[in-house]
């Protein structure tokens, strides 16, 4: 990958962050309107500071990259059509979104319109980034969390599949989710604050403790490989994020300038990297996911010493990376001066954009005559704007005289011209659309069941009762012999992917391929990642809750993609659930505990002695002492609800869905056999329960 074709991209929370962002050396910037923002917390752009956002950055030769990343409900579908619609006259240069029904509708409205697979996608795994080059995608935003040959993997795979077109992208600076993206519902559950939507509430912020902990054990120290860039380069990556729209403007200036050093491989100096840390850190920085070492020393908080840091001083120092106009256009000038003729001055940009303006008639010089030192000498003042002349050509006729005044209108008359000229872009062609306004009609009586065990020690924990299931999901871990001893019971099996598969898909694979060969082809996959996969080894895939679909034109993309069925979001409440419209069979979560993280670096590594002592599921505890389970699971962590969702008594209020799942996670065979029961009779629940987000939604 040639020098200039490398990326740095800074992130513009307000105006003042914009500018920051652009005057310390961003190629690109990503930034959010009023509405289904992953960052709704920031100030953010309004149509008419959009619209001179674009004008500003382009004329600057910086790119735009507008963030519609969020989850959409059906009744917001069309809004953010509309929005899109507009940032496409402005026009902005990519669209970054997380909701696979908007991608939907975007490629039929927008088929030129770049599309960039947000973070919140949770892409990670090689096949998953290839599936989503194939279906059009320019750029995935990879996950946080990969470790640098995971990063060279997905490259090579990319460019063996004939598909190197495909751009990557990965964060180099900013703060660090405890969850990966997309796989967060923690905020959701306790507050109906959903991550999903640009709403967190920071749970993760807050005191939770594995035994043997800090007490903090969800938070993680923010993340800083900005002096690694060349590393990811070859890597493969090819556009470098600073995370930060919530920041101040000294931050992004900061970041930005450091990775700006980088990235044209200079020397970052010593007190921008301590004025890094001091303007926002989190007991410092961290470079675990991309070195591969997961454990205690990536968790951190925001200590006094971290807030004192940030001085007046330090701040000071920093605004001064930004107050004055960086000049990174380089541009040509040729004036001719003749007898008789008017000046002509033509400036000529890197693009080729060209303007040419005249003056008047030149005198006779009575005194000092005009020359081509003095001409170049005051057209390569082009201080205060974005253009730095590299080479004046002069062509002037002897003793000729011209005001110097003229000369410096006639240069600022043109590189006015000249930037207006290089903020203009052709709109991208827009097809306005209508998402479909349908409801999925479903009269299933009674509502079939299916049962997902995130665990099998034993084939006598799936207790008889379990075969009246029209598919039962069983980990994909699960011991050869087990699967033979509940396949003699006549058992309906499919198996459970991971969901995190970090550096782990070509074992899932085998593992798929020996399920095949037992005749178990069904699949269940929560994310795209799995999908893939999946798809890969012609399996028939069920579509997990964590797909996050939330609008039919999501299920339409995933029925797209061949998935038999889907279950929906349990972000969604029940009416939601059954407004949605589209032909792919769905269903709910009915029972278990709802997983409210999927965490690589597991809160247990925060203990003194790691987790090498855990059997598999640990607890976190919170301010309150609740409980939350925390299990493995092919090198990530679930951390589970403490108390389960049932709906055992709800049955007959649940409509227009075709089937209902039972998720089984740290309950023995006696509680599965109970809680089947329940369902069978519709009974109320016993004990301590919830209903999730069913009845209450979420913001």
């Amino acid at each position: 990958m040639k020098q200039q074709e490398l990326e740095l991209l800074a992130p513009a929370g307000s105006w003042d962050s914009l500018q920051a962002a652009v005057r310390s050396g961003a190629n690109a910037v990503y930034l959010g309107g009023n509405l289904f923002s992953a960052r709704a917390a920031a100030k953010n752009f309004d149509n008419d500071t959009l619209k001179e956002a674009v004008i500003y950055c382009h004329g600057r030769g910086v790119k735009v990259y507008l963030a519609i990343n969020t989850l959409l409900l059906n009744h917001e579908l069309q809004q953010a059509l509309d929005f899109a619609e507009y940032a496409c006259s402005l026009p902005v240069d990519a669209i970054i979104i997380q909701d696979p029904g908007l991608l939907y509708l975007l490629q039929k409205a927008a088929p030129h319109l770049p599309l960039h697979a947000s973070t919140q996608m949770s892409i990670h795994a090689p096949e998953g980034v290839k599936l989503l080059a194939e279906q059009g995608i320019a750029r995935v935003v990879l996950s946080r969390e990969l470790s640098l040959p995971e990063i060279k993997e997905i490259s090579d795979t990319l460019k063996r599949s004939g598909l190197a077109h495909m751009e990557l992208e990965h964060f180099v600076h900013g703060a660090l989710c405890m969850s990966v993206s997309g796989q967060c519902y923690f905020s959701s559950l306790l507050g109906s604050r959903s991550g999903n939507r640009g709403q967190c509430a920071q749970t993760c912020r807050l005191p939770f403790s594995v035994q043997g902990g800090t007490g903090h054990d969800l938070s993680l120290k923010d993340l800083s490989v900005i002096d690694r860039i060349s590393e990811l380069a070859e890597a493969g990556v090819t556009s470098f994020k600073i995370e930060g729209r919530m920041k101040r403007p000294e931050y992004i200036a900061a970041a930005t300038t450091a990775g700006r050093l980088a990235l044209d491989h200079q020397t970052i100096p010593e007190n921008l990297i301590e004025n890094l840390g001091a303007v926002f850190s989190r007991s410092g920085f961290t470079s675990g996911y991309l070195d591969g070492k997961l454990g205690r020393n990536m968790f951190g908080i925001r200590t006094k010493q971290d807030v004192t840091g940030a001085t007046s001083s330090v701040f000071a120092e920093l605004h001064g990376y930004y107050k004055n106009e960086r000049q990174s256009v380089p541009i040509t000038c040729a004036i001719t001066i003749k007898k008789e003729q008017p000046v002509t001055l033509s400036i000529t940009d890197c693009n080729g954009n060209c303007v040419t303006v005249t003056g008047d008639i030149p005198s006779q010089a009575i005194n000092r005559p005009i020359d081509v030192q003095r001409c170049s000498e005051q057209l390569k003042k082009t201080g205060g704007t974005p253009f730095l002349c590299t080479a004046v050509t002069c062509s002037i006729e002897n003793e000729l005289s011209i005001p110097i005044s003229m000369l410096n209108q006639l240069r600022r008359d043109a590189l006015d011209q000249l930037l207006a000229i290089r903020s203009r872009h052709a709109a991208i062609a827009f097809t306005p659309t209508k998402p479909p306004a349908d409801t999925h009609l479903s009269k299933k009586n009674p509502l079939p069941l299916r049962a997902v065990f995130t665990s099998v020690p034993n084939a006598a924990h799936i207790p008889a009762c379990v075969s009246q299931c029209e598919l039962i999901f069983i980990p994909i871990g699960t011991k050869a012999t087990i699967v033979k001893e509940l396949q003699n019971r006549g058992l309906p099996l499919a198996i459970t992917m991971p969901r995190g598969m970090f550096g782990t898909e070509r074992l899932i694979e085998k593992k798929l391929e020996q399920f095949l060969k037992m005749g178990i082809a069904d699949v269940w996959a929560g994310t795209i990642n799995s999908v893939a996969a999946a798809k890969k080894m012609g399996c028939a895939i069920h579509g997990g809750y964590s797909l996050n679909a939330v609008n039919t034109t999501a299920l339409m993309w995933y029925q797209k993609l061949g998935l038999h069925d889907m279950e929906l979001s349990y972000e969604l409440t029940l009416k939601q659930s059954a407004q949605m419209g589209g032909e792919l069979p769905r269903g709910i979560l009915l029972y278990g505990r709802l997983p409210l993280m999927l965490c690589r670096n597991c809160p247990g590594k925060n203990e003194k002695n790691g987790c090498g002592s855990c059997s598999g599921t640990t607890y976190l505890k919170d301010r309150k002492g609740l409980e939350f389970p925390v299990q493995c699971d092919h090198g990530c962590s679930d951390i589970l609800n403490c108390i389960p969702l049932t709906m055992s008594d709800k049955i007959a209020e649940i409509s227009n869905i075709d089937f209902g799942v039972l998720r089984f996670t740290v309950e023995n065979s006696v509680e599965i056999e109970e809680t089947f029961q329940q369902f069978f009779e519709q009974k109320m629940p016993m004990g301590h329960y919830t209903r999730g987000l069913y009845e209450k939604g979420i913001y």
